[in-house]
């Protein structure tokens, strides 16, 4: 017997963050909107908001994509810094 697990859209999710970031505890929002304490942990740390020390606001997941995207950027320098090893040789 599979276990059954309930889905959650974006919004729903954001709402909840929102509503921690402005004063609820997680164990009232737990007990409100009947969900584990521990499924709501996850979308404080993805949806909710980080201010920088420059004072700008972003969220985590935004940072995760950054660094992603960082990191392809590095390759792509990487490989066109020996292409132009090569090249430069000819």
């Amino acid at each position: 017997m599979s276990k059954t697990y309930k889905t959650y859209d974006l919004e729903f999710k954001k709402t909840l963050v929102s509503l921690y970031e402005n004063g609820k505890s997680i164990s009232d929002l737990s007990r409100e909107y009947g969900i584990n304490d521990s499924t709501i942990r996850p979308w404080i740390k993805k949806y909710g908001t980080i201010e920088t020390s420059t004072g700008e606001v972003t969220t985590n997941d935004e940072i995760i994509k950054l660094r992603k995207r960082l990191q392809e950027v590095q390759q792509e320098n990487e490989i066109l810094k020996k292409a132009v090893a090569i090249f430069s040789k000819k």
